[in-house]
């Protein structure tokens, strides 16, 4: 066994804010061990800056766009940190469109027609620790007629976007935005029900996305003349980062953002199915050579069913399979919750389903991809107070659960509002919760107290003219502290 040379703290410091944003480095007192004689442990300290990227929202010029940019406010004993937060445009001529200056207190803008710009931002000092930015838009009539909500997101290297199509009267196009000074150099490749789908000559290959840029993607030009139901969007940068999200517009059926899915994994939670679904459509993807054989569940408010005729899906190595769900919900919102048939075989998988409201020419489209555990906290910034709009799901896969879920005031003033609810092991729990008084848009934070890890979504209802436009949004951890070795401690790594 060799042993490496231990660690710097500034090295260990470069690689936290490469990860997850700068770090307070106000470290526990380094004046040697504890009495115990034990090494202490890390502290988690809040982070110091935080950066997003937004979509440009629509190329519909009766398009409604609604920001919202909001940070928790920090626990008692925080002091009078300050901070601040600007949303910008993604060009080098960026002007501001938004900005924060003090958490717990969500603020908005709005912007109307097609040329609405994808955005960049970041927050520091007390605006950075939680903040999210989330935008909304109302297209009334045409094709692309509907409501896409999506949260702004990290920009990073490798996304999966499972129920992609480049079916005839599907319309999906990648939105890639760069936020740095470099230009990023992205691959996208597709993978439909006989694995990949072959380009010529490259067309999804060394895709050069600008700095301080955004580009937009067709999929369909990506396999000229392949019609894929249901595929697998894989986007990865050779050079650079950037931020990733698909919008997607169906002839006749509506239009939405899909968010990426979280990393594969041998277990999903796909949460906050509408309880109204007409239709729902499982696509899952597995990245490796390995088939995966998962037993599908619904959790709803009474606990875990197997889907009739449903209870299994065969997923083969690099393919992707669907499961056509119809409207599993029956009235009551749940959660779809995936797991290896064999415990011992859990193969990395990502999903996500395709959800249709109504019916005939009053239809609408939303996608829920799988989605991580909420962790410590996390946010959802734009709800609306009006009553019926917003309906939050909670669902604990594994193990009960104690969450705290605290309604902000609204952009236009109110009176913050909390609620503390018991989520009970493989159920789905809904909750409306608004400010008191509250006017304009709002956030919903979710906390966990105690018990196993909870999945949230929030559903957001803009009713239209009969049509029961809808968007999901699926609550991140907010990742808002990072861990920090104590000065003093032995970083020394072993390895064999």
């Amino acid at each position: 066994m060799k042993q490496r040379a231990p660690l710097t703290l500034a090295a260990v410091t470069a690689a936290l804010a490469a990860l997850t944003g700068i770090a307070s480095l106000t470290a526990p007192d380094p004046g040697g061990k504890p009495a115990d004689g034990k090494a202490a442990a890390a502290a988690r300290m809040p982070v110091e800056r935080s950066l997003l990227v937004c979509p440009a929202p629509s190329s519909s010029d009766i398009a409604d766009t609604t920001y919202t940019s909001f940070t928790p406010a920090a626990g008692k004993g925080s002091g009078d940190a300050k901070g601040a937060a600007r949303l910008l445009g993604a060009t080098k001529d960026a002007k501001p469109v938004l900005e924060s200056k003090e958490p717990g207190k969500p603020v908005g803008a709005t912007a109307t027609g097609a040329e609405a710009p994808a955005l960049t931002g970041s927050a520091e000092g007390a605006l950075a620790p939680g903040w999210t930015a989330q935008l909304t838009t109302k297209v009334s009539v045409g094709r692309a007629r509907g409501v896409l909500g999506t949260a702004c997101t990290a920009p990073g290297t490798d996304f999966w976007f499972p129920a992609v199509s480049t079916a005839k009267g599907r319309e999906d196009f990648v939105h890639l935005t760069n936020p740095d000074d470099a230009a990023a150099t992205v691959d996208i490749k597709l993978f439909g029900p006989d694995g990949l789908a072959k380009s010529d000559a490259g067309v999804g290959e060394s895709i050069r996305v600008e700095p301080k840029s955004t580009r937009t993607v067709s999929l369909a030009t990506l396999v000229p003349g392949v019609q894929l139901a249901d595929a697998t969007a894989h986007v990865t940068t050779r050079a650079g980062r950037v931020g990733a999200t698909v919008q997607v517009a169906e002839e006749g059926v509506g239009t939405d953002w899909l968010p990426a899915s979280t990393d594969p994994a041998g277990a999903l939670v796909l949460p906050g199915i509408p309880a109204d679904a007409t239709s729902v459509r499982l696509v899952a993807f597995v990245p490796g050579e390995q088939d995966a054989d998962l037993k599908l569940r619904l959790a709803g408010p009474g606990g875990a069913i197997s889907p009739a005729g449903n209870e299994q899906l065969h997923v083969k190595g690099g393919m992707t399979a669907t499961a056509d769900l119809a409207d599993v919900t029956r009235g009551e919102a749940g959660s779809l919750l995936l797991t290896p048939v064999d415990a011992k075989k859990a193969v990395p998988v990502v999903a996500a389903v395709r959800v249709v409201r109504g019916s005939g020419a009053k239809q609408e489209l939303g996608f829920v991809p799988a989605t991580g555990p909420g962790g410590t906290r996390a946010t959802v910034a734009d709800n609306r107070p009006e009553e019926n709009t917003t309906l939050l799901s909670l669902t604990a896969p594994g193990a009960d659960a104690k969450v705290k879920v605290t309604a902000s005031p609204g952009t236009g003033g109110g009176e913050p509002a909390s609620k503390e609810v018991t989520v009970k092991a493989g159920t789905t729990q809904t909750l409306a919760l608004a400010p008191a008084g509250g006017k304009g848009a709002y956030a919903l934070t979710v906390e966990t107290l105690s018990g196993g890890p909870v999945h949230a979504a929030r559903t957001l209802s803009l009713p239209h003219e009969g049509i029961a436009m809808f968007t999901v949004q699926a609550f991140s951890d907010d990742h808002s502290t990072v861990s920090v070795p104590n000065a003093a401690q032995d970083l020394s790594v072993l390895t064999r």
